[in-house]
């Protein structure tokens, strides 16, 4: 009797990308995406300013930006995640626990963005791209789907949250929710395929790609694709950075409802509730189509279609009159989002080598976390000036449209430049 061939064991890969999916969505989308919706009530409560607001991050990210290229290619990725999530969770315990002193505001900023910079994107996306080699943009695309299905459900909780037991409490069990990373992480997590006894995508042999020798900082920062890459990325996610911090914002300026009408708060917290929904929803569409273009298309044509997608919503956000639901903008700019932190790691490992993913990811995301932190400061200050958001949406507007050009100009990548000047 001929046996019958036992089926292939799932790849342990694939379930590191399942437990980054939350682990991922818990340290980064869970707060990054709704601490914007307690901006209002910190100007209400503490009479604070736009600007005095939007200063704590920026302020923040100089020195913490400090702690990446010190720290990322020296420790384990697990053990980084590990202590951000604490970090990030006690920030987020601590913006509910604060009083009205601006500056004791500003330094748990620095809290939640050190926080950000050990559990987020550099640490789960160096440990996708040791396991994943052929599957890379699929995985990647799994665990940024996580930080959109997270992030969504939490601002579906926020406003209820807030509006039944005050913004203090709601910032405090949101913290607590980040903690629910650690036993994941603890357990289940690994580094690299070789702790497991394999090799990315299961493969019976190594790569080449996994032996070979990381690039310097000196070699990186001496390459102009290096550069072009830093200028792209920085300008892009520092114009969705001003759309995600300012939108409640802008929808704030454009209420067709008086202020003085008792349900101006509730309509705006409904209407930046559903915009955050709809852009958290689309961006998980997003995440996957792009996530499996990158994995047959150039990369970097994906990636400057996205970013020039990410431009083109501007101009529709200052269009909303809320209370109306701002479908069109929403679903756009949700799609161009998602793809757009997702497609760094994907193109700087194609670009230098994923054993250079570590060194490169540990200048790009402070370079990145500058723009996604002091641009929406710039364009609240530029709103001070000017009195409304138009001018200054229209500024971030030209940002973004840089990057889109800036992407559009990197060569191919070296190995592939190699290969064809040997024909």
């Amino acid at each position: 009797m001929q046996k019958t061939a036992a089926p292939p064991k799932l790849f342990y890969g694939w379930v590191i990308a399942a437990t980054i999916f939350f682990t991922f969505g818990l340290t980064v989308g869970l707060p990054y995406y709704n601490i914007p919706f307690f901006y209002d009530y910190f100007g209400k409560t503490f009479h604070w300013t736009s600007p005095q607001i939007t200063l704590g991050f920026p302020l923040a990210a100089l020195p913490s930006v400090l702690i990446s290229p010190l720290l990322i290619h020296r420790y384990s990725p697990r053990k980084l995640i590990l202590v951000g999530a604490l970090l990030t969770s006690g920030a987020l315990i601590g913006f509910g626990a604060m009083g009205s002193n601006i500056w004791i505001y500003w330094g748990i900023w620095v809290v939640f963005t050190v926080g950000y910079i050990l559990s987020g994107p550099i640490p789960h996306q160096i440990i996708i791209a040791q396991w994943f080699r052929k599957s890379r943009g699929k995985a990647m695309s799994v665990i940024y789907v996580g930080v959109g299905v997270i992030g969504f459900l939490g601002s579906f909780l926020v406003a209820p949250l807030t509006e039944h037991l005050g913004f203090h409490h709601a910032l405090m069990i949101l913290g607590g929710l980040v903690l629910i990373a650690w036993p994941l992480v603890f357990f289940v997590l690994r580094d690299r395929p070789s702790e497991k006894g394999l090799f990315p995508d299961g493969a019976a042999t190594a790569s080449a790609e996994i032996s070979a020798t990381p690039h310097s900082y000196r070699f990186l920062m001496s390459r102009y694709s290096f550069w072009l890459l830093v200028v792209g990325s920085t300008c892009s996610i520092g114009a969705i950075g001003a759309v995600n911090m300012l939108m409640k914002l802008v929808f704030q300026g454009h209420m067709t409802v008086p202020q003085s009408d008792p349900q101006f708060q509730p309509l705006l917290n409904a209407t930046w509730r559903a915009a955050s929904m709809i852009i958290l929803a689309a961006s998980i569409v997003g995440r996957i189509v792009i996530g499996a273009f990158s994995d047959h298309f150039s990369k970097k044509w994906v990636m400057a279609l996205s970013y020039f997608l990410s431009a083109s919503t501007i101009p529709i956000l200052l269009s909303v009159a809320p209370p109306a639901t701002p479908w069109v903008f929403a679903m756009l700019f949700g799609v161009a989002m998602g793809a757009d932190y997702m497609l760094i790691p994907l193109m700087a490992a194609e670009q230098f080598g994923v054993t250079s993913l570590a060194r490169a990811m540990a200048i790009i995301l402070p370079a990145n976390t500058i723009g996604q932190t002091w641009f929406p400061y710039f364009t609240a200050v530029l709103k001070q000036h000017y009195g409304n958001y138009t001018i200054p949406m229209y500024v971030v507007f030209a940002v973004a449209a840089t990057s889109g050009i800036a992407i559009a100009l990197l060569p191919a990548p070296e190995a592939r430049r190699s290969t064809l000047q040997s024909r």
